[in-house]
């Protein structure tokens, strides 16, 4: 039992082009070919640079991230079918996911202004400092969880960072944070003895993963009287772009109403006077 429960699977550029070649054999179109291609590529991008292997639960979790990442149900489930395919070919059927992700979009849980702040304020009473940077990192950017290891010194010092965008990351988006916020990532690190690198780490050094953050923020749930569902990433993320939203048109209807205001007194100075003609 200890054995199977051990077991790993490469994953390499050559095992993928071999069992590419095997749908091929069995009559696959090329068009299915280089969905599964991409697909499988997507997997192999989200696994360590330095251990392509999939595990009883890298799938479980591949899929979680992509759900993180924004990707539909529909999108979701045929990246897994790829993925199951492949483990079927190197004979590991007992890793793959079976069931599939209702492709229904179901409603998203809100946070609200007042429950981030909420969530601000009891990560201060509790003294939880790393999780309390974390609400404002996720609630004052863009920034997708899977991108924290990006959020460097260097980067804080820069109050910005570039992140790939699209399945071979080729477009980029410059992600910004406030400079408050920067300031205070950098007085952390620097209480941390962190001088380069990542920020986020744990006691023991290691990088926080998706899980390690989540369970940081949902630690506070409590405390600050929100719903747990709601102390994630994802809806700090949420929240941010939503505000961002409201901003935008806020200050799109300043900027009209100040274009009205202007047409308006000039309106007093040039406007055409029926009683002269």
């Amino acid at each position: 039992m200890l054995a199977q429960e051990e077991k790993e699977i490469p994953l390499t550029q050559d095992s993928i082009d071999d069992y590419l070649e095997y749908l091929r054999s069995i009559g696959r179109v090329q068009g299915t070919l280089d969905s599964y291609r991409r697909k499988i590529k997507r997997l192999y991008q989200a696994l360590p640079e330095n251990r392509k292997m999939i595990r009883r639960d890298t799938l479980p979790q591949w899929r979680e991230k992509l759900a993180e990442d924004g990707y539909p149900a529909a999108a979701i489930n045929q990246c897994i079918i790829a993925a199951n395919g492949y483990l079927e070919y190197m004979g590991a059927r007992e890793f793959q996911v079976v069931d599939k992700l209702n492709s229904e979009p179901a409603p998203q849980p809100e946070l609200t202004r007042s429950e981030y702040l909420r969530l601000l304020s009891a990560a201060r009473l509790l003294g939880r400092e790393q999780a309390y940077l974390l609400v404002k990192v996720f609630g004052n950017s863009n920034l997708p969880v899977q991108d924290l290891s990006r959020l460097t010194v260097e980067a804080a010092r820069a109050g910005m960072l570039s992140v790939g965008r699209g399945d071979r990351k080729s477009s980029k988006e410059i992600i910004r944070f406030p400079s408050r916020v920067c300031q205070e990532l950098l007085d952390y690190a620097q209480r941390c003895g962190v001088l380069s690198g990542p920020i986020f780490r744990t006691r023991t050094g290691k990088l926080l993963d998706r899980t390690n953050v989540t369970v940081s923020i949902r630690r506070l749930c409590g405390a600050a009287q929100v719903p747990e569902e709601k102390g994630s990433p994802r809806c700090l993320r949420k929240m941010y772009q939503s505000t961002y939203k409201d901003i935008e048109r806020n200050i799109a209807l300043l900027t009209e109403q100040a274009m009205e205001r202007m047409l308006e007194e000039e309106q007093l100075t040039v406007g055409w006077d029926k009683r002269l003609h």
